[in-house]
């Protein structure tokens, strides 16, 4: 600034010059060449009087000159003036004192372009010495101010440019300045107003009086400073004043002096060397501030002017600290903003050859504190900044008030956070800005904006931390979160700089990893702000029902466990995904395809399974395979709930290693499942299907209040003990099955959907075999098994070359009369009834036997002799047992029969025995008399159920044994009979129950009468 003083001097000493040369004036020409010459001697630079220029003696004397030019090369300084005015009572011209009425200088416009780091002067020997040069153009102004009364200097219109080496240029327009000093022993008053970039300043100064200051001895000085805009909200001026002095160095220093601003009050020291590079240094201290005012008030005047860019007005204003040095330190005990208390508050500043090193030593807000520093290269047109800012519990709350902003989030931060930009403004800051270090929150709630419920716009924040690398890195944030009563810990890596950057580009990368105990989350692609992304996606929920219920959201009733994992192209209106895997309820399928999102949801994928069970897709629990010879647990009645259906448009082509329902399976198969309206179907073509073949068309019905089933199938030469076992865990038939179904039924579970079962069915097997019973065994042995029991024997079976039956089903009951077995030795029909919901059976049998493997296709009409085969239980463990009561029942009938089946009725006298002829009496009478005790029911005869199941011996006496030869011929058998209703046929009798001996039962008795 030094040449501009050089400069301004030069032009206000024209029209003193002027009187000197008057008296030679001849002609104007020759006038303006004589104040050029004389002005140009007189201050060591070209001055040039390129107009008119125009004298006056009344009522003073008065020179106008127009276009005036000023070049100092050394300086640096050059200068274009429209106008020059000076004018000075013409008493002064012989008086030792001048006086100066006025010196006007109209729309200057000054260059000062700063020179080459290289170039030097004759001045730059002291000029980084500290100490004040005796050329100091201050100092100079001093001593014209001895000699001189000057009523008024000033400059309208003007300009200021400051040029570095590259060109750049920082601008001061609209400059007006007024300065006044009449008196030496009065007071010296300056005023300026000037814009700055976006924003006007007007100063005023005075200095009072101005003799002492001449000498050495201090003088009043006050200075103050409005801004337009103001300079901060609710600031709209910054006033100092105090006592100035001039030091024999040359330096300016005011001691005991005040700050203010606004209303409160700083006290100040400060210290001005003046010289080629001056020096400013200053102390500020207060102990106690209240900048409530400051915050939350709206600046008033104007505006920035239309059409200015944020780059325009912020522009490089810092270059011209490049010019000085300076050291400024400020400490305050206490700090007030509203309701925020800082305290112990340290802040240095070091101006030194163009490095700004700012240290903020501490700042304690509440129960937190903050410390940083700062170092800005204010050296280029573009400034650059590096620092570091380390804080630790600090209220986020507070510190957005602090800045004036409203957050929706609260909390504690503590950071340790190196950064690095280049330039001013908003925009040249997120082009530039590097950060790298670490940021965390403790105890925070962020409160969504817009969302009515609480509980969903409420985030709890228990522990977040924020790890920075490198803002050409994503940022890494990791933390605990509750939302909604639910924990869960999220990593997220975010493009920061992107965020930060005026030109956010359309995709972002992204990486999410959410993990709670019900669900995980894992996102690795890119998203845009307008809503999509691109990717990869990894999900898994343990339970969907309790998670959708949990965000708020209805529906996926019948869907428990759930996952994803595949790439996702996702928008605001569909999805789209490849080379996915999906589980739903167990159950995985890979493939394609893409969800088109509205009401209802319009879905479309081919997918691939290994496995599908429409069972577990509906909600149904896996089936687990039962132990051998076992009766499995209770089928748990799992919910059934096929509403989700009507939210569904769906075209799922479907390609399936196996599918069926519960442990029931076909395939290979290739089909397509159809969703439309509520309703699911899928259309089996024929498959593979245990050993043979099966086609099946399933329907699926939600629009009702409860699921709906329809089953039409087909099955031709399948392997019928797997499939049994497979279907209800039955084991206890064997052949190739043939089979029509039509079943429908609708339920809320899946026991209400059994009991609701309604249709019919045909089933055939053959070459096969009922496996626990040989009827033709039976038929041979009736002799043994009359004195011992039956006993159930998986080993034994019944061979069939042919078995059928026709069912109808109602309420889940199959019941059939006509079945018909056709066998090598036995032909059989029957009827009876299988009870799904129940998991019951309840068949009888009734045999017709042939003699030999001649009668092997014989009418099924072939005579039989009243021993019908029971089929009684659970599917599961069924009891299978010839009913031997028939025998005594109808004895005529039985005799009969055992001679055409060829037994020795004679020499076992069963023809005397059954027909009462013999000695011994009638069977009846036998058995009477072998008893000897009369019925429970007081009769003196005990039924033919109490013979069977030997209870003939109650009471505790015990028949005559026989002789021991004839205990020989009595077979060896263990006697069993069908076990009671509940009880199972290995199951041992309950305590208590007396146990028959092995050969003491009443039928054993009885042959041993026989065969005597």
């Amino acid at each position: 600034m030094r040449r501009f003083f050089l400069g301004l001097l030069a032009l206000g000493v024209l029209a003193v010059v002027s009187l000197i040369v008057l008296p030679s004036f001849v002609s104007s020409d020759w006038m303006r060449a004589e104040l050029s010459r004389q002005l140009s001697s007189a201050t060591g630079s070209s001055i040039a009087l390129k107009g008119p220029v125009r004298l006056s003696v009344i009522p003073h004397l008065a020179v106008v000159a127009e276009d005036v030019s000023l070049d100092a090369q050394s300086d640096g300084v050059t200068a274009e003036i429209g106008e020059v005015a000076g004018s000075v009572t013409l008493s002064s011209l012989w008086s030792n004192r001048l006086h100066v009425k006025e010196v006007r200088l109209t729309r200057p416009v000054v260059v000062i372009r700063q020179k080459p780091e290289n170039a030097s002067t004759a001045e730059d020997g002291d000029g980084g010495n500290g100490e004040a040069k005796q050329n100091d153009p201050l100092a100079a102004l001093v001593a014209f101010l001895e000699r001189s009364a000057i009523d008024t200097i000033s400059i309208t219109e003007g300009t200021l440019r400051q040029e570095n080496a590259a060109g750049a240029a920082d601008v001061v327009s609209d400059l007006d300045l007024t300065l006044q000093a009449p008196d030496i022993d009065g007071e010296l008053s300056l005023s300026a107003g000037a814009r700055l970039e976006d924003r006007r300043y007007q100063i005023a100064l005075s200095v009072s009086p101005l003799r002492p200051l001449l000498e050495r001895k201090p003088a009043d000085l006050s200075l103050s400073v409005e801004a337009d805009p103001l300079l901060a909200p609710g600031l709209t001026e910054l006033k100092a004043s105090g006592q100035v002095a001039l030091n024999s160095n040359g330096s300016y220093q005011i001691r005991g002096g005040k700050l203010l601003v606004g209303d409160e009050e700083l006290s100040l020291d400060a210290l001005f060397i003046p010289g080629d590079r001056p020096r400013f240094l200053a102390d500020l201290s207060a102990d106690q501030l209240d900048f409530s005012a400051f915050v939350g008030t709206s600046a008033s005047g104007s505006s920035q002017p239309a059409g200015q860019s944020e780059k325009q007005s912020a522009s490089t204003g810092l270059q011209a600290l490049a010019g000085f040095d300076a050291d400024v330190s400020v400490t305050v005990g206490a700090i007030t903003v509203n309701d925020i208390s800082a305290s112990d508050a340290a802040l240095t500043a070091t101006l030194k050859d163009g490095l700004l090193t700012t240290r903020l030593e501490h700042l304690g807000i509440d129960a937190g504190g903050i410390s940083a520093e700062i170092i800005a290269d204010v050296r280029k047109s573009e400034p650059t900044f590096k620092g570091r800012v380390a804080s630790k519990g600090l209220d986020i709350s507070k510190l957005a008030s602090l800045a004036g902003q409203s957050v929706s989030l609260s909390g504690t931060l503590a950071m340790d956070t190196g950064f690095a930009f280049r330039g001013l403004g908003g925009d040249a800051f997120r082009k530039t800005v590097n950060l790298s270090g670490t940021a965390g929150l403790r105890d925070a709630t962020f409160v969504a904006p817009g969302v009515t419920d609480p509980s969903m716009g409420e985030v709890t924040i228990k522990k977040l931390a924020v790890k920075i690398e490198d803002l050409t890195k994503p940022v890494l944030l990791s933390g605990n979160l509750a939302w909604r009563g639910k924990a869960a810990d999220v990593d997220l890596r975010l493009p920061v700089r992107e965020l930060l950057s005026g030109s956010v580009p359309s995709e972002l990368p992204l990486k999410l990893d959410l993990r709670m105990p019900e669900a995980t989350l894992s996102l690795d692609g890119k998203a845009a702000l307008a809503g999509s992304y691109a990717g990869k996606v990894k999900f898994a929920a343990t339970d969907l029902r309790a998670l959708l219920a949990w965000i708020g959201q209805g529906g996926g009733d019948s869907i428990e466990q759930f996952a994803f994992k595949g790439d996702v192209n996702a928008s605001p209106t569909g999805i789209a995904f490849q080379k996915a895997t999906l589980s739903v309820n167990g159950v995985e399928g890979t493939g394609n395809g893409s969800v088109e999102l509205g009401t209802p949801l319009k879905i479309s994928s081919a997918l691939h399974f290994a496995e599908l069970d429409l069972a577990r897709l509906a909600g149904a629990r896996p089936a687990s395979p039962q132990a051998k010879g076992k009766a499995g647990s209770p089928t748990p009645d799992a919910p059934l709930d096929l509403s989700s259906l009507r939210t569904i448009d769906a075209s799922i082509k479907v390609d399936a290693e196996k599918l069926g329902y519960g442990r029931v399976f076909a395939g290979p198969v290739a089909t397509t499942l159809v969703v439309s309206e509520g309703v699911a179907s899928l259309d089996l073509p024929e498959s593979p299907f245990y050993g043979g073949r099966m086609a099946a068309n399933l329907r699926a019905d939600g629009t009702g209040e409860e699921a709906s089933i329809a089953l039409k199938a087909s099955i031709a030469g399948a392997s019928a003990a797997p499939l049994l076992i497979d279907l209800a865990n039955f084991k206890h038939l064997e052949g190739a099955l043939q089979a029509q179904f039509d079943i429908t039924g609708a339920g809320a579970t899946a026991g209400a959907l059994k009991r609701a079962l309604q249709g019919s069915a045909n089933v055939r097997f053959s070459d096969g075999a009922i496996r626990g019973i040989d009827v033709a065994d039976v038929y041979n042995n009736l002799v043994g098994l009359m004195s011992s029991g039956f006993k159930q024997n998986e080993n034994n079976a019944t061979g069939f070359t042919e078995l059928g039956a026709s069912f109808a089903i109602e309420n889940g009951v199959a019941r059939t009369e006509d079945i018909k077995l056709v066998g090598p030795l036995v032909r059989m029909s029957g009827s009876g009834e299988a009870n799904l919901p129940n998991d019951q059976l309840n068949f009888r049998l009734d045999p017709r036997v042939v003699a030999s493997l001649e009668g092997q296709g014989a009418d099924i009409a072939t005579e039989g002799i009243g021993v019908p085969v029971m089929i009684e239980g659970s599917f599961a463990a069924p009891r299978i047992y010839p009913d031997l009561s028939g025998l005594l029942k109808n004895p005529d009938a039985a005799l009969s029969a055992l001679k055409k089946l060829g037994l020795p009725t004679g020499k076992l006298k069963l023809d005397e025995l059954l027909s009462g002829e013999g000695k011994a009496g009638s069977i009846r009478d036998i058995i009477g008399g072998a008893i000897g005790k009369p019925a429970k029911d007081g009769g003196d005869q005990l039924s033919i159920e109490e013979i069977i199941g030997g209870k003939a011996t109650e009471g505790g006496e015990t028949p005559p044994a026989p002789p021991a030869e004839e205990q020989a011929v009595t077979p060896d058998v263990a006697a069993e009979q069908p076990a009671p209703e509940g009880q199972q046929p290995d199951q041992q009798p309950a305590a208590g129950t007396e146990q028959p001996a092995e050969e003491s039962g009443t039928l054993g008795k009885l042959f041993n009468q026989l065969l005597q």
